[in-house]
């Protein structure tokens, strides 16, 4: 492993595929050449027909802190990671940054997400790509993109309608609030919650991989035929709404200020 390297991708003889996020100095944090690994991370395994399902997980403290601070403190004239347009779709229904969470819910083969320490922003939304997630019951969890004077834009206004309440996914996302595994399984956010989510994914993901392989391609089709169509409209609108946030002097003044560790002063 190389210091650049930021996803590994390990395929056991059973057809079990495990992807690692392995970006550990930075708790797994996104930033561009990240977002790209996730990327070619899916594409290599959705061109592998050896493949029957896949774990998707993060080394060290956490699975995904989500952005990398850096990529908001360096963005310049409203782009951000090396993209300028979010509204294009460049990834069938999705831009760069959406996909890197959407291409494990086009995979044709079952995502498992295994979550332990912190699934923070992004990361949750990255979480929320998989078919389901396991989480240690101290796992974090927020909806934190308003802290940055952001929206989440990797496709999580979409996946939280599909499984929780309008009244919570409002509460959290207006607040940006921590919560834990635990309460985020109750909201629908977790499948299952235990002290060793990957051991479990692994063994879910095998048990997977002793059925069928066309009868569980098939059903991956039918599920994810019936979000497909409906989700395109909402991952247009949010990055529609986050083009136009990037950048302002409110959302600069956020990221600012938290860096800083001192309240924001924002402009009406």
């Amino acid at each position: 492993m190389n210091d650049n390297e930021r996803v590994s991708v390990q395929v056991d003889g059973d057809g079990v595929a495990r992807v690692t996020l392995v970006r550990i100095d930075k708790s797994n944090a996104l930033d561009g050449p990240m977002f790209d690994a996730l990327i070619a991370a899916g594409e290599r395994l959705r061109a592998d027909r050896t493949v029957r399902a896949v774990v998707l997980a993060g080394e060290g403290k956490g699975f995904c802190a989500g952005i990398d601070m850096q990529v908001l403190a360096d963005m310049k004239d409203g782009s951000i990671a090396g993209t300028r347009d979010l509204v294009e779709r460049t990834h069938g229904l999705c831009n760069r940054f959406q996909y890197a969470a959407w291409i494990w819910r086009e995979l044709p083969v079952p995502v498992i997400a295994a979550v332990h320490g912190f699934a923070l922003g992004g990361g949750l939304e990255l979480a929320l790509g998989a078919d389901f997630r396991y989480a240690t019951p101290d796992a974090r969890m927020s909806i934190m993109e308003v802290n940055w004077g952001l929206v989440p834009d990797m496709g999580g206004t979409v996946r939280f309608y599909d499984l929780m309440r309008d009244d919570v996914v409002r509460e959290l996302a207006f607040t940006g609030r921590t919560f834990e595994a635990v309460e985020a399984q109750g909201y629908g956010l977790v499948t299952r919650v235990v002290a060793d989510p990957k051991a479990l994914a692994l063994n879910t993901a095998r048990e997977i991989a002793s059925k069928s392989p066309e009868a569980v391609r098939a059903m991956k089709r039918l599920l994810g035929a019936q979000s497909a169509t409906a989700a395109a409209p909402g991952l247009l609108a949010e990055c529609v709404e986050q083009q136009k946030l990037l950048g302002t002097p409110n959302q600069v003044e956020t990221v600012r200020a938290s860096r800083e560790k001192r309240i924001a002063v924002f402009n009406d």
